[in-house]
């Protein structure tokens, strides 16, 4: 919303606010899945001061209640939202759920954030609706390709913070996964798995 890419590589260069950026009070922030973590996103764009719609296939007005939101469709969500952030597991259902049609319905200055699965976008549409500017921007974590290819399109794409998936890839959240799989083979080579699988 504040056009940084664009502002500090202008400031390197020796120009200065090259651009007006936008806030996010009084903005729409529209939540592709409200699940743990669209939730804990939803909290943050209402501290911010933005007014916080939702949808997914199974969710609930109540669900989104408690989550601070307001249960609308798909099609309102995408027309109404300013920034339209992605929290879905990716499935057959999931996948490609955001596309060039998705995108046509989207405000010109809107900006789209998926940090979440890489495939819940079409990327050549993407690619396609911040080349054509149809879209304002976008900050993308995760790629359909990863890593992402030496020369991939969306390298060029105007306006995007990119980020080679480094939305899990903290000092705490290693420690937790090595220390889980340390107890796992412990577990496993004392003969009492820590967790049972059950089949299904």
């Amino acid at each position: 919303m504040r056009r940084i890419p664009e502002q500090e590589a202008a400031l390197r260069e020796g120009r200065w606010q090259v651009r007006l950026g936008n806030t996010l009070e009084g903005k729409t922030l529209g939540c592709v899945g409200l699940g743990n973590l669209g939730s804990r996103v939803a909290r943050v764009g209402a501290a911010f001061g933005m007014k916080v719609i939702a949808w997914s296939q199974n969710l609930t007005p109540e669900k989104a209640e408690a989550a601070g939101a307001t249960a609308v469709s798909k099609e309102q969500l995408l027309a109404e939202a300013d920034v339209v952030t992605l929290h879905l597991i990716l499935s057959d259902r999931s996948r490609g759920i955001i596309g060039a049609a998705d995108f046509a319905r989207m405000k010109s200055s809107a900006v789209i954030v998926n940090t979440s699965r890489g495939p819940l976008i079409d990327q050549a549409a993407l690619i396609t609706a911040l080349g054509e500017r149809r879209i304002a921007g976008a900050g993308i974590d995760v790629f359909d390709t990863e890593p992402l290819p030496p020369g991939h399109p969306i390298l060029a794409a105007p306006n995007t913070v990119l980020t080679p998936h480094l939305g899990y890839v903290t000092e705490e959240n290693y420690r937790a996964y090595f220390a889980g799989a340390v107890e796992a083979v412990a577990g496993y080579l004392a003969g009492k798995p820590v967790r049972e699988l059950r089949a299904g």
